[in-house]
């Protein structure tokens, strides 16, 4: 068993989610959760409505991207599977949820979760990050997890919000998006709120 916990990779169930690492079966299911126009304006890996439109992706570089991950520490990437997708357990995931930035010295990192389109509307979302936040703070070394949502996803900001995560700021104009700015609402949950609300 590798020392660096950030290196060991769990299974998390829960009722609705799975949370498990990347498996060759899920490149097919990635590829569409990346360019998914939603995936990419809420998380604002493009600048227009046009550019959510017309992502893509290269196919060889995510595959190498994603069989890469469970080596790299200081981050844990844990794909989402609907375990009442069509194979059960055994689907290709339809999201994924990750801890990257970690700053040691601090005990703190960034969180952050995408679900694509076949794993909306059913409460993923939210289960997974309650289950990434309590392997996170059970068995990694800390004390503060942080996250940044843009003010035009305020469904993701419930989630996190229902997640235990507290608004501490706001970044104002912090991504240009067509004609105009979006502010990014700042949050975070520490270990001592997380350990109070257990």
């Amino acid at each position: 068993m590798p020392e660096n916990p950030w290196l060991q990779i769990p299974t998390l169930t829960g009722e609705r989610a799975l949370l498990r690492g990347y498996q060759d079966q899920d490149l097919d299911a990635l590829m569409e959760i990346v360019t998914d126009p939603d995936v990419n304006r809420l998380t604002g890996s493009v600048h227009s409505t046009a550019g959510a439109a017309s992502a893509t992706a290269d196919r060889e570089q995510l595959q190498q991207w994603y069989s890469t991950r469970a080596e790299q520490s200081g981050r844990l990437d844990l794909m989402i599977v609907d375990r009442d997708g069509p194979g059960g357990p055994d689907s290709p995931c339809v999201g994924e949820v990750v801890l990257n930035q970690w700053d040691e010295e601090n005990e703190s990192c960034n969180i952050r979760i995408l679900i694509g389109p076949a794993g909306r509307d059913r409460g993923l979302g939210s289960e997974s990050m309650r289950l990434m936040v309590d392997h996170a703070f059970t068995h990694l070394p800390l004390h503060r997890i942080a996250l940044g949502v843009f003010t035009f996803n305020p469904r993701a900001q419930r989630v996190y919000e229902k997640a235990g995560f507290v608004v501490e700021g706001r970044e104002r104009d912090a991504l240009r998006f067509d004609a105009g700015w979006v502010d990014q609402v700042m949050m975070s949950l520490l270990r001592p709120e997380w350990q109070a609300a257990r």
